[in-house]
């Protein structure tokens, strides 16, 4: 298994491939019931041919992720494995909530301390909250304490945030989502090279995109994979791209079948930083265009649209749309579509006012496209 060194308070030499540790095979199909049988197996397996970091969080299954991790720590684990948490930080209303949690993990998961302490999921509204509530004395006392050997934060939101929150502080690591289709999406490469500039480690999440670069993949990118002349997993190839980074230390795979356990170890023990030959890299470029070329709507999410005076949130729409064609996976981003928006943020909510149109430096014609996005999500 290849290691890179993670960590600058108190580094340690992390296995590239981590076990995100939310999407356990559950008892029927409830999300709270992990089915800790499989799991252990599954977990324990990975950890006795390398793998060497896992990676909970409060809310996981709900909340009994870091339980179970607890009870994988058992008969010496502990001492095989660097353990990371997640402050939940939507839930912090003062800034002692911060210790109360941490407090409550170090419990749950029967540990001294938490070797990788992240702020979770992080945006722009939370990390002002934090701030205000006085993050940076807890995490000075946390580290001071030795509760926790090094300090990061996981982010979900613009590059902008993701530029003022890294400047923020002397961070050990963060971890972003980041994978060959999404070079531009949230912190994206940009933000990667900034980390680097940093000397700030950098953990991926989503390296398959939710597995949608894993899973269903249309033949004809089989057929470009296969042309390459190199035999890798449709994922084996999603995550060797995201090695090749060097500025990735390591990569999280929410992993719950053996078989894909096996795959993924095998590229982590193959895989180097620079390590791409020409042919891996244009094989994947040509992946990359394929998938492109289903995107219906060419919105860049610059949010020029917004505010929509009626509320519509624009490129929300036209991202599970796209989303929608993109991986061929309509009944996914249908209820994605009908969960996730609020009735006046849908697409049929357009009351074709033209505000938009002259905003969008895309020259999208706004108002037809949401008629589509409407029709199609009601099929």
């Amino acid at each position: 298994m290849n290691k890179r060194i993670l960590g600058k308070r108190n580094p340690g030499e992390v296995s590239i491939l981590g076990f995100g540790c939310m999407r356990f095979q559950t008892i029927d199909n409830d999300y709270g019931r992990i089915n800790e049988a499989v799991s252990m197996e599954q977990i324990r397996y990975a950890i006795d041919h390398g793998l060497n970091y896992l990676d909970t969080a409060w809310p996981y299954h709900n909340e009994t992720s870091e339980g179970f991790v607890a009870k994988v720590l058992e008969d010496g684990y502990r001492e095989k494995v660097y353990i990371a948490d997640k402050l939940p930080s939507w839930l912090i209303k003062t800034r002692e909530d911060m210790d109360k949690f941490l407090d409550e993990q170090l419990k749950r998961l029967n540990v001294e301390y938490i070797d990788y302490y992240l702020l979770h999921a992080l945006n722009k509204n939370s990390w002002a909250n934090l701030v205000e509530n006085n993050v940076f004395d807890f995490i000075e006392k946390a580290l001071a304490s030795g509760k926790i050997k090094n300090i990061g934060f996981s982010f979900h939101d613009s590059y902008e945030a993701f530029e003022e929150i890294i400047l923020a502080f002397d961070w050990d690591f963060c971890q972003i989502q980041f994978n060959f289709y999404d070079l531009e999406y949230q912190a994206g490469l940009k933000g990667l090279k900034l980390a680097a500039s940093k000397d700030i480690g950098v953990i991926v999440m989503e390296p398959l995109r939710g597995g949608r670069l894993a899973n269903n993949v249309p033949d004809e990118i089989k057929e470009i994979y296969k042309s390459s002349g190199h035999v890798h997993s449709p994922a084996g190839w999603a995550l060797r791209y995201v090695w090749n980074y060097p500025e990735v230390k390591l990569v999280l795979s929410g992993m719950n079948e053996l078989e894909h356990i096996k795959d993924n170890l095998e590229e982590a023990s193959n895989t180097l930083a620079n390590s791409l030959t020409d042919v891996e890299e244009l094989t994947i470029q040509k992946v990359n265009v394929f998938y492109k070329a289903r995107i219906q709507v060419d919105c860049t999410d610059c949010k020029y649209c917004m505010p929509c005076p009626f509320g519509i949130n624009i490129p929300q729409n036209f991202a599970m749309y796209n989303s929608a064609h993109v991986f061929d996976a309509y009944d996914r981003y249908k209820g994605l579509y009908y969960s996730q928006l609020k009735p006046e943020q849908m697409a049929d909510m357009c009351q074709q006012c033209g505000e938009c149109i002259s905003k969008c430096p895309q020259n999208i014609q706004i108002i037809d496209e949401l008629v589509n996005v409407a029709e199609y999500f009601k099929k």
